[in-house]
């Protein structure tokens, strides 16, 4: 019986010297449901980067090397369970940091949690002006959580400009019943008149997660004349909506938020989808070195010949790349000393997107893109084209191959 309790505690003793030499990090998301090519993307774009890190050796804290271990939560785009999950990890001593989310109502619900805790979270790939702009109105004076992504203020601009450019002069904004849609929606409306009601909103229709049919929504938008229909959504129905233009011969473009390349729209749509054009911040073709090792390294992990959403692997990627250089600078697995470091990057990230040159900065309540990494030449303007998104002008291509180097 003594012999059995040396052994147990001998084990128990081990355990916790191993969780000591570890730097745990959860990854959350949408891994299952409609949102779950973003999710899942993000979540294997990450462990792709953890995998190199701690293949490496790790990252060496305090004269030790020390691996990255993975704590996954699928918060499956509910709110009450993005809630539910923000709560476990928030009581969570030994917790490092948090990457993930892509739901603006899962952010909302739950990252209250973890800022209560003074727990870092980097946001990606996703969710929605609100899930940074809830912490200004709030006047929260030390933030804990960061964005890595282009937010929708930096979307919308681009969507709205691309309209302007080629000249169109009515729209119809078609948008979801969800936070994202929502906040999107106002993002579009809010650019329109910023850029000089040089286009007219002819409809502003509304539609629901799971509809399959929106033909009321299109006939009220041909009806207005629009020359182009400008979409914020996150699932399948986007696909409906392309689907549904065909069927009633509305031949005009379709433009609207970066969640147009996922693959559970081009599938869907079919070549519906062709010319479909939306903001991207990494294309899937291999324009630098770093650009094609990513990629041949997802395809070979994950066994597969097309990312099904691009933009929200590469962002994981390159957002655990930049926690690992915060934990480097901090010396440090403690969560707040992370943050300041977070917030003071001395060294570059060389990253599959871009080199990353002091992406955060101290939070400032009345600047939310002081935790905002993204600005809008990380942005390109990409299309869909026979079942893939590509660069949608060769200037934008130069531009990001030049960023790349």
């Amino acid at each position: 019986m003594k012999k059995i309790l040396v052994v147990a505690l001998l084990s128990a003793f081990a355990a916790q010297a191993n969780a000591a030499d570890t730097i745990k990090l959860a990854i959350t998301g949408p891994f299952s449901g409609g949102s779950a090519p973003m999710g899942a993307s993000m979540r294997d774009g990450a462990k792709l980067a953890i995998n190199e890190i701690n293949a490496a050796g790790g990252i060496v804290v305090g004269g030790k090397k020390m691996k990255i271990d993975i704590i996954e939560r699928d918060d499956e785009a509910k709110n009450d369970r993005g809630a539910l999950i923000a709560q476990e990890l928030a009581s969570m001593d030994d917790l490092s940091g948090v990457i993930g989310t892509v739901n603006t109502g899962v952010v909302i619900a739950g990252d209250r949690h973890l800022q209560e805790k003074g727990l870092t979270k980097i946001i990606t790939p996703a969710a929605g002006s609100a899930s940074m702009t809830q912490w200004s109105k709030a006047g929260v004076a030390d933030l804990s959580i960061f964005r890595f992504a282009a937010h929708d203020g930096i979307q919308s601009a681009m969507v709205v400009t691309e309209a302007i450019n080629r000249k169109f002069t009515k729209v119809a904004i078609l948008y979801d019943a969800t936070n994202y849609g929502v906040s999107g929606r106002d993002d579009l409306l809010a650019q329109i008149k910023a850029q000089g009601d040089k286009v007219e909103v002819v409809a502003t229709e509304k539609f629901a997660i799971g509809d399959k049919d929106m033909t009321a929504q299109l006939l009220k938008a041909k009806a207005g004349g629009a020359q182009a229909i400008l979409i914020w959504g996150i699932g399948p129905e986007l696909a409906a909506v392309a689907n549904g233009m065909a069927k009633n011969g509305m031949h005009v473009p379709l433009i609207g938020g970066w969640t147009l390349s996922m693959s559970n729209f081009i599938d869907n749509a079919g070549k519906n989808g062709n010319g479909t054009l939306m903001p991207q911040t990494f294309i899937e073709e291999a324009i630098s070195p770093k650009a094609k090792s990513f990629i041949n390294g997802y395809h070979k992990t994950y066994k597969v010949d097309r990312i099904p959403s691009p933009v929200s692997a590469a962002q994981g990627y390159d957002a655990v790349y930049i926690f690992a250089a915060a934990v480097k600078q901090a010396q440090s697995t403690d969560t707040h000393k992370i943050k300041d470091a977070l917030e003071d990057l001395k060294e570059p990230v060389k990253g599959v997107i871009t080199t990353w040159k002091h992406p955060f900065s101290k939070w400032n309540p009345a600047d939310v893109e002081t935790h905002e990494a993204f600005r809008a030449e990380n942005a390109v303007m990409g299309m869909v084209k026979d079942g893939r998104v590509v660069f949608g002008s060769e200037a934008d291509k130069k531009r990001f191959i030049q960023q790349a180097q």
